[in-house]
């Protein structure tokens, strides 16, 4: 998935479209809390305080960590709920994948040494040895699981926002063809434009003007040509763009799901750290902070019921 940071006067921008709120993605428990956009607080409560070492979880590291005791990890740091900067700053990031990734460490009992890194650059340096581990929403894709291993954590996948008046695009998307003759931005080395560009075919089979496909190393980027007509839709996470559309100073049209993905944490391929990344997702499921972290991001509908390793792409 995409996860690249705001920057700058394009940051200042778009704040009005990232009042503070609660996200609109959450059921049951989820929303109860007011979720901070970019540029503005994080919620105040904190799960991931009363959460401690687990022994039995912790042993299935391996001993060379365990000694360490720090993790590297490379963190694509975006827009809410996922991970973003609180207020503009460049201090510690905030977010539903910050979150659980400090309650993994510490039911692990390691540190983490997080680094800000761009979205497509993640994965890549995962092999070499650069991180011990990537987070930034990242799909769980056949593709993929060629090359790296996941550990899951939630269930998000690929949706589309229009700016809110659009006309051409009225429904929810269930087919490609319904984007034939318009161009749809998206981020640099995610799964949507990986997405589009397999497909790119079906307008032409189906007798229609193809679609263009503007890709962006920032979201900020994205969400400008949007709001200046530069393009017609955006294609990114379902969590995200529904955060975004729920916003009351919103100018975005959240067009529903089109095709859901587990994510997970990233690590590369054979890492001796999957197996204790699971069973501490799992332990935080049991204990019931996962659930407590989902509900304050309003993130509650891409609940899972058990963290797995490397599973098959959603079809």
């Amino acid at each position: 998935m995409i996860r690249t940071r705001l920057h700058g006067a394009a940051a200042l921008a778009l704040l009005p479209l990232l009042a503070l709120t609660a996200c609109g993605s959450g059921t049951g428990t989820g929303g109860t809390a007011a979720v901070g956009a970019q540029g503005s607080p994080a919620p105040t409560d904190d799960p991931v305080a009363a959460v401690r070492e687990v022994d039995s979880v912790a042993a299935l590291l391996p001993a060379d960590v365990r000694k360490a005791g720090t993790l590297r990890v490379g963190s694509s740091i975006g827009f809410p709920p996922g991970a973003y900067y609180p207020n503009g700053t460049d201090k510690a990031p905030a977010g539903q994948d910050i979150d659980l990734a400090d309650a993994v460490a510490k039911v692990l009992g390691v540190k983490l040494e997080r680094q800000d890194a761009s979205f497509e650059t993640i994965l890549p340096a995962l092999g070499s040895g650069k991180y011990d581990f990537g987070t930034g929403n990242f799909g769980v894709t056949s593709e993929r699981l060629k090359t790296i291993d996941f550990v899951t954590y939630i269930n998000d996948g690929q949706g589309f926002a229009v700016k809110k008046g659009n006309t051409a695009l009225k429904s929810k998307i269930t087919d490609l063809t319904q984007l034939c003759g318009l161009t749809i931005g998206t981020g640099a080395g995610t799964t949507f434009e990986a997405t589009l560009t397999a497909q790119k075919g079906v307008c032409a089979e189906a007798g229609k003007k193809p679609y263009d496909v503007k890709v962006y190393s920032e979201n900020a980027a994205t969400l400008t040509a949007l709001q200046q007509g530069r393009i017609d839709v955006i294609m990114s996470t379902i969590n995200g763009l529904r955060y975004q559309a729920a916003q009351p100073a919103s100018q975005t049209t959240f067009l529903g799901e089109f095709h859901r993905l587990d994510v997970g944490f990233a690590f590369k391929k054979g890492s001796p750290l999957t197996k204790a990344f699971q069973a501490a997702v799992n332990e935080l499921i049991k204990d019931g902070t996962y659930a407590r972290i989902l509900a304050k991001w309003g993130t509650s509908a891409s609940a899972i019921d058990a963290s797995r390793i490397n599973p098959p792409e959603h079809r």
